[in-house]
């Protein structure tokens, strides 16, 4: 009668873990479970071998928990801003729920780096949405131009894409500056007669104040031919000029960072086509240089890409435009510049080639570096390709 008894004491004694471990309770009573409690392990069990693995058990003391939490904000945010992609920056937050909680101060966002905004048109979803609008809503200049300029010309929030273009422009940021010009000198988002070329002149004139190549060389162009200011050839020669000059010292200075292209340039006329199979800066050649061209910004890279994804040219052939009258009524075209991305928010929005009428630009900027890069060699009177494509059509018949 006492052998049963004897049975269940064994195996009370030795009881069994979840991962199969056997461990002995020491002859002690465990005590019944409670209905909703969870079981705590003792700290002698955490050092038992489990599962053929001994546990490590924490020695010494936990010296983060020392750090002051501004400190430790500090250090923060000078990873976020020489972060060199998104994960240097969210992978800290996994560490532990202190720096978790830290990490999402606006200190940090605010001081995200360029490169850990610079997100893909492949990779677009609405956490990375979420990741720009954090960092837009603590300050960070460049995410509200990214994601401006995204929720402008991709997504077609018009109003929402505004708003964020003009709260970098009012801190200041030069690409925020120009952009909110060409939407001025457009009427982008409106109608035609919304727009208004005193506004975008001024707003040129600030970001090409604070250094903005592509507005320095829209704001000569503007002077030279009177185009919302009073005209002077003069002044805009000079401002052109200080566009070249400010084009040449950025490439200088991107090809001493990188270490990847000599300083001793070789004139157009020595390389063609520049040396290496680099394509040369367009302006660039005005001063018998070639050097390789500024990447484009995160922004007008994520729109030419978004575009290209969905099977939206920047012009259409001359062909089927002299199919349509020359006047491609029933699209938006993109400007030409394959490097710019913006697309028109209206028919007939931005301004054609007079000579061709087959190219779109949405700037005087954008039409002088298409120019140089690839449309002087394409241009063709536009009576001529007419001539030529209806002689095609009547071709089958004959």
């Amino acid at each position: 009668g006492d052998r049963p008894a004897t049975t269940a004491r064994a195996a009370r004694d030795k009881m069994r873990t979840r991962s199969g471990s056997l461990y002995t309770c020491g002859g002690v009573e465990p005590a019944a479970p409670v209905a909703g409690q969870k079981r705590k392990r003792s700290p002698a069990a955490a050092g038992e071998v489990c599962g053929g693995r001994r546990k490590r058990q924490a020695s010494g003391p936990d010296y983060l928990d020392g750090i002051p939490d501004d400190l430790v904000l500090s250090i923060f945010s000078k990873l976020a801003a020489s972060a060199n992609s998104p994960s240097d920056l969210l992978s800290v937050h996994l560490t532990c729920k202190r720096l978790n909680g830290l990490g999402q101060q606006d200190m940090v966002f605010a001081k995200a780096s360029p490169a850990s905004l610079a997100v893909k048109a492949a990779a677009w979803s609405e956490p990375v949405q979420r990741f720009l609008k954090r960092c837009a809503d603590a300050g960070n200049l460049e995410a509200c131009y990214i994601l401006g300029m995204i929720r402008f010309y991709c997504l077609g929030s018009r109003s929402g894409g505004a708003a964020l273009l003009a709260k970098a422009a009012v801190g200041g940021h030069p690409a925020a500056l120009y952009s909110l010009a060409v939407i001025q000198f457009n009427g982008s988002g409106g109608a035609k007669t919304d727009r208004d070329l005193r506004a975008g002149a001024a707003l040129c004139a600030r970001s090409a104040a604070l250094g903005h190549v592509d507005a320095l060389r829209e704001l000569g162009h503007c002077l030279q031919d009177g185009y919302g200011v009073r005209r002077d050839p003069a002044e805009g020669r000079r401002l052109l000029v200080a566009a070249n000059a400010r084009e040449l010292s950025l490439a200088l200075a991107a090809a001493a960072a990188s270490a990847t292209y000599p300083f001793a340039s070789l004139p157009i006329s020595a390389v063609a086509g520049g040396a290496g199979g680099v394509s040369s800066s367009p302006l660039l050649s005005d001063f018998g240089w070639s050097l390789p061209e500024a990447e484009p910004h995160t922004a007008n890279q994520f729109m030419s890409d978004w575009w290209a994804s969905r099977g939206v040219q920047a012009c259409a052939k001359k062909t089927d435009a002299a199919a349509t009258g020359g006047d491609g009524e029933g699209e938006l075209r993109l400007c030409s510049h394959m490097r710019c991305g913006r697309k028109e928010t209206r028919r007939h929005e931005f301004r054609r080639c007079s000579v061709c009428g087959a190219a779109n630009y949405c700037s005087r900027a954008c039409q002088a570096l298409d120019w140089k890069r690839a449309h002087k060699a394409q241009c063709v009177p536009m009576d001529r390709w007419l001539v030529g494509a209806a002689a095609n059509a009547a071709a089958p018949q004959q």
